[in-house]
């Protein structure tokens, strides 16, 4: 993922403070499995608190129908962490149907936000190599 991509879903996550911020991710899949995050959908937590989300189907549609307009793929949601830690809640885990989507978790309990992606199937987690790329660089 590009490191402004990274920036915005950051700033956008704190500007949503104190509920948890969500959306979709999107972007293009090599034959390797590699997944290249191309463009971040900021979607609106109906639910309007801190400890969960729920997107609204009309809008995750009109994301789903952009990305076939750009010619990019689905690759799976992030949303916000509030007050924990970087990795799924129960609740994460029980609502995480798709085994292809990748779960992006950002936590912003410290001063320094954290980033992790997770594959989640049969109610088990396993963390994701995700790369943040500057130029020639990733972190």
């Amino acid at each position: 993922m590009d490191y402004n991509l990274y920036d915005d879903l950051i700033n956008y996550a704190k500007e949503h403070l104190p509920e948890e911020a969500c959306g979709l991710l999107a972007g293009e899949e090599e034959k390797d499995g590699t997944r290249f995050i191309k463009k971040i959908y900021y979607l609106e937590n109906i639910d309007h608190a801190s400890d969960h989300f729920s997107l609204d189907a009309k809008d995750q549609m009109e994301a789903v129908k952009d990305m076939r307009k750009l010619g990019l793929k689905p690759l799976g949601n992030w949303h916000s962490h509030p007050e924990s830690p970087s990795r799924p809640s129960l609740e994460d885990i029980k609502l995480a149907y798709d085994s292809k989507a990748s779960y992006f978790i950002l936590s912003l309990m410290a001063k320094n936000p954290v980033l992790n992606s997770y594959h989640v199937e049969n109610e088990i987690y396993e963390k994701e190599d995700l790369r943040i790329v500057s130029g020639d660089y990733y972190y």
